[in-house]
């Protein structure tokens, strides 16, 4: 390597290093140079699941109401609803914030004043847009609102960041397509909060900006009517020959040629807290309780181990590993695989999942506890017999191996098997002293049991 090469090598190195101590020195959080913890930043599709994500430690959440939401199908709020869901969140010290991210038509604009002045009454702690005749209602109409600027809003660049923050942005939502190198451009540039996804599904075209359900179904994403045709199974065939299929499918099935693997940057966390993300973002508002609580815990203990770092880990972020468990934990709760996208390279064929539209689960839900004790009264979610070994989901990474001795109904009968919807007694061995309101027990899949 000649002179000049390790001059430049040099001077790369010692400019990342002072990026990397500038952008810690100014989130100092008074433990030496060790960076803040971003929030965790989870869905609610429903009130259920903003309990759910509250519950296992998330410190904000994203919800829809029932206008001006890109996730139509995913339950959404009510003004009832969201005025229930807020006060709840904020009496246990998360924050709410609304979706009002479609792309909107003239049409779409009648009576977005009044919905902006219901989301102010209500309470809520901002607003995520990413048309930007919206968001400048929103800086007339309710200007104490914060605007966080939606992922399909595409911003993948600084200069695009300091535009957005000039309009009134206060935070912006990072496109999904962006590497860190090019995150931590963007943070060393500007000044704004900067939020990031960090787990969950993927869409096929950039950060969401999709047409192919449009045209294949007539329901548009770009206005929360998304039919996932990203998941579709395709199978080709030639114009002159109807019905006539090509050998291509990968199964019985068929080809899944758009079907990304979920997003997973948890063994990322470490890169992304030293490069100053503000928010770390949780997808999935159409997803169950189980995989908002399973995903929003792993990722709560992964944030707190992390603050126990020592302040001289976080000159080098890149070599602080997280427990081996906490990826374990979350492949238990997983639903496509995982992939960390574009964070470190573009991704190619190996980040796609053709063989089916989901991958197969090996652990699935039992209950939700209602009321904690040595007599819990439990909603089951799915079919649970006496005797099996099912396990309690802590707010931690921990979970509690448990046997079901006995059950009864609610009108004081014994069961020896209980369906999906019913209020049982739950009786358990060890005894559940640690068990919370709200708290998930899971099981290992009998399918995964009996296979080895």
């Amino acid at each position: 390597m000649s002179q000049q090469m390790r001059k430049e090598e040099y001077v790369c190195r010692v400019s990342d290093q002072l990026l990397q101590y500038s952008t810690m020195k100014k989130n100092e959080s008074g433990n030496g140079l060790a960076p803040v913890m971003p929030e965790l930043l989870a869905p609610a599709g429903t009130y259920e699941k903003l309990v759910t994500a509250v519950h296992y430690g998330a410190d904000a959440v994203y919800l829809g109401g029932k206008r001006f939401s890109l996730r139509e199908k995913a339950g959404n709020f009510t003004e009832e609803a969201m005025l229930e869901g807020v006060k709840y969140a904020h009496a246990h010290g998360a924050k709410v914030y609304v979706t009002v991210n479609i792309i909107a038509h003239n049409s779409d604009l009648e009576g977005l004043d009044e919905y902006l002045l219901t989301l102010k009454r209500a309470g809520v702690d901002g607003l995520i847009i990413s048309d930007p005749g919206i968001l400048d209602c929103a800086r007339r109409t309710v200007p104490e609102l914060p605007v966080h600027l939606s992922t399909q809003a595409n911003v993948t660049n600084h200069a695009a960041a300091a535009f957005w923050l000039k309009q009134g942005a206060q935070r912006l939502n990072l496109a999904r397509e962006l590497s860190l190198h090019e995150i931590k451009k963007i943070r060393q540039s500007v000044e704004g909060e900067l939020e990031v996804f960090v787990h969950g599904a993927l869409c096929i075209s950039y950060s969401g900006r999709c047409m192919l359900s449009n045209y294949m179904t007539g329901r548009d994403a770009n206005q929360g009517h998304c039919a996932h045709p990203c998941r579709f199974s395709y199978k080709l065939v030639e114009e002159k020959r109807p019905g006539e299929f090509f050998p291509v499918e990968e199964d019985e099935r068929g080809t899944y040629i758009f079907n990304s693997k979920d997003l997973c940057l948890l063994e990322m966390l470490p890169q992304l807290v030293a490069a100053g993300v503000d928010s770390l973002k949780i997808e999935g508002r159409m997803k169950s309780i189980f995989y908002v609580g399973g995903v929003v815990r792993v990722y709560r203990a992964a944030l707190d181990y992390l603050r126990q770092v020592p302040a001289e880990a976080w000159h080098t972020p890149e070599e602080i590993r997280l427990p081996d468990q906490f990826m374990q934990e979350i492949m238990r709760t997983g639903t496509r695989g995982n992939t960390e996208n574009f964070i470190n390279e573009r991704p190619g064929s190996s980040e796609m999942i053709y063989s089916s539209s989901r991958a197969e689960q090996s652990y699935e839900p039992v209950a939700v506890v209602l009321l904690p004790g040595s007599d819990m009264l439990v909603e089951m979610r799915n079919q649970v017999t006496v005797g099996e070994q099912i396990e309690y989901m802590q707010r931690g990474i921990e979970v509690i191996p448990l046997t079901v001795t006995a059950m009864r109904d609610e009108v004081g009968n014994s069961v020896a098997k209980a369906n999906p919807g019913n209020r049982i007694r739950l009786s358990v061995e060890p005894m559940l002293a640690l068990g919370k309101t709200h708290g998930i027990l899971r099981r290992k899949k009998i399918v995964e049991a009996l296979a080895g």
